[in-house]
């Protein structure tokens, strides 16, 4: 496969996971692996002082995830690419919010290696990763510790919502779903309390165990049973949310009911 010239580095915990993963780029036109890591404290490292153009990160290692390492790059404001290889198939959405180029499942199979590198090398030629990543990096920094973008999952594409624009989330079954006036699918966020974190508290709040509501998109409060209340939303379906007892008092006070 003949293309730009790359440099790389490899970084998993398992020594044949490397070694074979390094054999495969070998056979790829192009491509230089400068080091390979078994943690991902070297993989940072590595990046450092190499400067590669690519790094391929397992997600589950010690010291620092792939995950982590990737949001070390995002500070740092580096142009490096990153490209997860794992065995791991339920993390693809976080590694679109790290914006990485490629998520590649174990065990790898040549042709898709090839794919991953053909987009590394379209993405350098398209755009520089530098102006995205400092794009992303000044919209984390305004934001703290929060995000201003959540991925959600919809079929077989993934979309990135504004947080603001977000009418709730709620717990079904194993999975977070999150609504917005245009958009209705899943989060790859495991629990409401971890999602929270990612939120405005102060906007967001936790109206029962199973659902997260943004206050600025309630349409109506209608009295219940024992003096609870339903909320019904902005989104088009009007759907109704329960609020809890311990949530009760809390939305009284708020809205001076």
């Amino acid at each position: 496969m003949a293309g730009a010239s790359l440099t790389a580095i490899v970084a998993d915990d398992e020594q044949l996971a490397r070694e074979e993963l390094c054999f495969l780029l070998g056979k790829i036109d192009g491509v230089e692996v400068l080091s390979q890591a078994a943690d991902g404290v070297q993989a940072f490292e590595d990046i450092s002082r190499l400067s590669p153009d690519v790094a391929f990160l397992d997600v589950q290692m010690p010291g620092l995830t792939g995950f982590e390492v990737a949001r070390r790059l995002l500070e740092s404001g580096t142009d490096l690419a990153v490209v997860f290889v794992t065995a791991f198939d339920h993390r693809a959405v976080e590694a679109f919010e790290v914006n990485a180029v490629d998520y590649v499942l174990k065990p790898v199979e040549p042709n898709r290696l090839e794919q991953a590198v053909h987009r590394v090398r379209r993405r350098r030629a398209e755009q520089p990763l530098g102006d995205q990543l400092e794009k992303l990096v000044r919209m984390m920094a305004g934001q703290k510790d929060r995000r201003n973008q959540i991925a959600v999952k919809m079929a077989d594409r993934i979309v990135l919502v504004q947080t603001e624009d977000i009418i709730y989330a709620s717990l079904m079954e194993d999975s977070i779903s999150i609504v917005t006036g245009q958009v209705s699918g899943t989060s790859n966020y495991r629990t409401l309390d971890e999602l929270q974190t990612r939120l405005d508290r102060e906007v967001f709040w936790r109206v029962h165990r199973s659902h997260l509501v943004n206050i600025n998109q309630i349409k109506e409060i209608v009295p219940w049973f024992s003096r609870n209340y339903i909320l019904r939303m902005k989104d088009t379906a009007a759907t109704e949310i329960p609020v809890s007892r311990s949530q009760t008092r809390r939305l009284r006070e708020y809205l001076k009911l």
